[in-house]
Parts: structure tokens; sequence; C-alpha cells
């Protein structure tokens, strides 16, 4: 029996039991055997993509009519881009781990890739949560977005076989997709990240290190060889601080030009090229007696700036040549020796040297003040507000950051399609004119609540909704947040605790009212917007992506 594939079995008994009610409500799945081939897609797409469980249970797609498609996540799109993930499990009970994912399996992925991604090709026998999230990114592509996909074939076992590898190369297509392998290994290996890293670096030439009051500081120069055999060795457990998912090679115009420099000749430039890594430990010790070329002893290390770099230079080596590992390049290096008790100047240090680019920042914002006044303002309404990530389970009165500020800026702010579609500058560019000074608590659960209703619609459609449901569930909330105002009599800013318990027993009662009513309010706009004629489900998606009809249900009376 293989160890690894041990431990992940053993994981997915909490994992089905977790999902087990919602993949029975959502896709009829109940039989314990698909149920637990289910939570190991899952689990995968929890640990790979790093979602919430919501988020994450919402990207699978298994069962009949899934296109070979277990599971699909759409990105933002992003300078011109958008990343898609397409996931494919085979889980045997079968522990010891040493059969390959199955061929016919690849070639379904393969199928999908061919087929989903061409707008003009007609889709028939496919489930209905499949094609949506397809014909949203076909309507990204019909935008002129391009799609960068990865699909990953997952299972407790080996890589897929060489055949299967010659069918990948007769696709032809190219490095705007890529393949990965996702077994047990990897997904342990992820899942033990947060053991301390204890390692020594071997650095290259001068080095300046300064002690400033209770902190340490090391400036030096560092290999790519040095950094390759760093990221190969303990991979994301050097990221745990780090805010950025690695964001591929392929989409990324940054990671692509660190590649094209290390493999085409100007790996001698490449130290004043990058802008190098920084790295925080809570001690680290060299010979002082040297003058150069440092052993650097570094007590629990990690990337918390360069994550992007160290993984683009890792598989960048990978492919090349074993007499090219030597590649004469270097990388500037910062090593910052913290006080193991100070969390807050960690996380200073790491949103100040991550903020210039747009990425996720709920973690970094997390301790910010407006978050805390929320967290004890929703905790005296009986919710709990999660400002931080957690490994534990949610429950039903549990509001996680991320899903405030989507609903805030929907019913409250009345943009549903920032709200949708701009998640990543939910705690950027957007964070102040969704966290003001004067949002409370009572808004945030009441938001909350409101978006909630749309969005279990979303995902588990009457039989009478009609197709914009899965597309418009913001919209839907902005729409049910005003008729909840109206019938309470109030303005937004008059909502507050004095009045949240009458304005949710009224959420109780009318809630179904008001989403009825808030689509007939989107179906009318839509028939103002497209003269009554049919819209293909690529114009639904792409009209609430843009807000076509934001200035039309403002202006709508509410009845």
């Amino acid at each position: 029996m293989d160890i690894n594939a041990s431990i992940i079995d053993q994981r997915l008994g909490a994992v089905t039991d977790a999902i087990r009610l919602q993949a029975d409500q959502e896709l009829h799945i109940n039989e314990a055997g698909k149920l637990k081939s289910l939570a190991f897609v899952y689990l995968c797409v929890t640990t790979i993509l790093d979602l919430d469980d919501d988020d994450a249970f919402d990207c699978l797609t298994e069962g009949a009519g899934d296109f070979g498609v277990d599971a699909m996540h759409i990105s933002e799109e992003y300078d011109g881009e958008f990343t898609v993930s397409l996931f494919q499990g085979k889980y045997k009970n079968n522990l010891e781990g040493d059969a390959n994912f199955p061929e016919n399996g690849l070639e379904s992925l393969i199928k999908a890739v061919k087929y989903l991604f061409d707008p003009t090709t007609e889709l028939n026998h496919i489930n209905a949560r499949l094609l949506a999230k397809v014909e949203s990114a076909r309507s990204l592509i019909r935008d002129g977005y391009i799609p960068q996909v990865r699909a990953l074939a997952c299972n407790n076992g080996l890589k897929w076989s060489t055949a299967a590898e010659e069918a990948i190369k007769r696709t032809g297509f190219g490095d705007q997709v890529t393949w990965e392998h996702v077994n047990h290994e990897r997904l342990v290996k992820i899942l033990q990240a947060s053991r301390p890293v204890k390692e020594t670096l071997q650095l290259s030439g001068k080095a300046i290190v300064e002690d400033m009051e209770f902190s340490r500081v090391l400036v030096g120069r560092i290999s790519v060889a040095e950094i390759s055999t760093l990221i190969e060795r303990y991979g994301d457990r050097l990221l745990e601080r780090n805010i950025r998912r690695y964001l591929g090679l392929q989409g990324n115009r940054v990671n692509e030009d660190i590649r094209q420099t290390l493999m085409g000749g100007e790996e001698s430039n490449f130290y004043f090229y990058n802008n190098g890594v920084t790295l925080t430990c809570d001690n680290f010790s060299y010979n002082a007696l040297q003058n150069g070329d440092y052993q650097v002893r570094i007590e629990n290390l990690q990337i918390i700036n360069g994550g992007q770099t160290c993984i683009t230079i890792a598989k960048t080596l990978q492919e090349l040549n074993l007499s090219q590992r030597d590649v004469q390049a270097y990388v500037l290096l910062r090593l910052y020796q913290l006080p193991s008790d100070n969390n807050d100047l960690v996380q200073k240090i790491t949103y100040a040297t991550n903020s210039q680019n747009p990425v996720d920042l709920k973690d970094l914002r997390a301790n910010d003040q407006i978050q805390q006044r929320l967290e004890m303002d929703i905790q005296q309404l009986g919710y709990r507000y999660r400002r931080k990530r957690s490994d534990g389970s949610t429950r039903s009165t549990d509001i996680t950051s991320g899903v405030a500020a989507e609903a805030v800026l929907s019913v409250w702010q009345e943009k549903p399609h920032q709200a949708r579609f701009f998640a990543r500058e939910h705690f950027g560019k957007l964070y102040g004119s969704i966290f003001t000074d004067q949002l409370n608590g009572a808004q945030v659960v009441l938001a909350v609540e409101l978006y909630r209703i749309a969005e279990n619609r979303r995902k588990r459609p009457e039989s009478h909704d009609p197709d914009l449901v899965r597309y418009a569930s913001c919209f839907i909330a902005m729409q049910m947040g005003r008729r909840l105002l109206g019938d309470m009599k109030i303005q937004r800013k008059d909502v507050s605790h004095q009045n949240f318990q009458a304005a949710h027993r009224m959420l109780e009662e009318k809630g179904e009212q008001y989403f009825d009513a808030s689509v007939g309010d989107i179906e009318a706009a839509l028939r103002d917007l497209y003269g009554g004629q049919d819209v293909s489900l690529q114009q639904l998606s792409a009209t609430f992506r843009r807000g076509d009809l934001i200035d039309k249900l403002q202006n709508m009376a509410i009845r």
C-alpha cells in the first residue's frame, strides 16, 4: 500500500460526508462509489485552485453529459486572456498507486478541449451545469479574449502512458493548452505545506547583512539553479505566505519573458531584468569570516514575493537538457529575519512587495480595522465573519469576506457586473468603495442573505426558471435588495442592527417572491434591450458580464 494514497483515501471519508447532501441536491449523485469519486475531484479542485468550499463545489460538473469534464473553472480575464481549468478524475480503491491514468480518459479530455472552446460548434447531450460554464467561456472568446487551458488529469496512481503522451502531441494544441498530472503524491505535498522549511542556501559573490532593531536583513545574489533545486525540493511549502497562485507559463507575459530570457541566450543579463525574490525566516546564520559565497542556514523559510519567478525558473530548467542546468544566471535575493511573533510586520511586508500588480488581496486586508470591526458587528447578530481563510468547514451562519464583498457590491452598490467579473479587484481597486466606513454588519448580513437566495437558485434552478437564472444571480440580488428596502420604507444607509430583525423576518417571508419578481424585471429589461428576439446563452453571458442592463433596471419602478 502506498502511504500517500492511503492518506488521501482516509481524507476522502471526511470530504464525502461534507459534500454528501449538496451532491445529492445539485448533482443527483448519492451512490457510494460515485460519491467517493466526486469527493476526489472536489479535493483536487480545492487543493489545486485554493478555492472556498462553495466556489469549489460550483466547479463540479460530473454526471450524465459531462463531456469527460468532471470540473471546470474559469478565471477572470486578464491582459486579454483568461484561464480555464478542466479536471477529470479517475479514482481507484486499489491503494497501491501503480496504475496509469487511463488513455481513454485522456482522449476524452482532448475531445473536450477540441469542441468546448469552438463557439461555432453545437453541443448536444451536455448537462446544463457544464453548458452554462462552456457558454460563458465561449462568450469571452467571441468578445476577443484568448483562452489558456489547463487540462488536469487526476488519479491516485501514475501519470498517463507513452501512448497517451503521443496522443497529446498529435492534437496540435501547442502552448495554448497545458497538461498536468495530479495524483496522491502531489496532493499530499500541497496539504503538508504548513510544515516549516529548514534549508541551507548557497549564495554567490558578496552579500550585505545588517541588524535593524529586532530584525536582520541579508541582501545577496543566488543562482537560478539553486532556486530551482529549492522549488523542486519543497514546492508549495515555500509559498504559504505568498498571496499569488502560480499563473502558469502560458498566458502570463511576465512568466513568459522570464522563460525566454533563460532559454534565449540572455541568461547573463537575467539579474538585471528581474526584480528578485523576497524571503522571510525566523533565523539565519552564516560564516561571517568568509569574504563571500556564503552558505546561509535558514529556519522557517518562506517566499513572500517572487514565487512566480521561482516556479517559472524551476519549470524552465526542467525543460533544459541536464548539460544546460548550470546556466549562468542569478537573482537578487532579500532575506528578512523577523520576530516570530510579529505577524503584522510580515503581513505589511508581503502587502508592500506584492501590491504593485493585481492579485488576490483578501488575506492581506484581513487585519484592516474595518474588517475587524465588521467581524465584531456581525458576531453580535448571530453570524460569524471569516475575514481570514480557514481550513474548517463553513456553516450557514458563516460569511467569508469574499462573499461579503460580492454581495455588498451587487446589492447595495448596484454594480453586479463588477461583483461577478472583477473579483480580483474587490480587495484592490474596489476595496474602498465596497468596505466603506458607513458599512455595518447588518448591511453585510442582509446583502449576503439576498445574494445567497439568488446563488442557490443559480446552482439549483427550478424546472420553470428561464436560462438567465444561471447567469444573472448578482443582478437578481440587486433587484431583490431594492424590493426589500421598498417594503421596509427605508434607504440603504438606514439599515442597522435596530431594524435588522424586522428586515430578516421580511426576507424569510418574501424572499422567494422577491426572487421571482426580480427575474421578471430582468426578463423585461432583456426584451427591451433585444427587442423581443431570442437570446442565446452566449449573448446572455456577455450581456451580464458587460452590465448592459444596469441602467434599465435602475430606472425601472419597483412594484
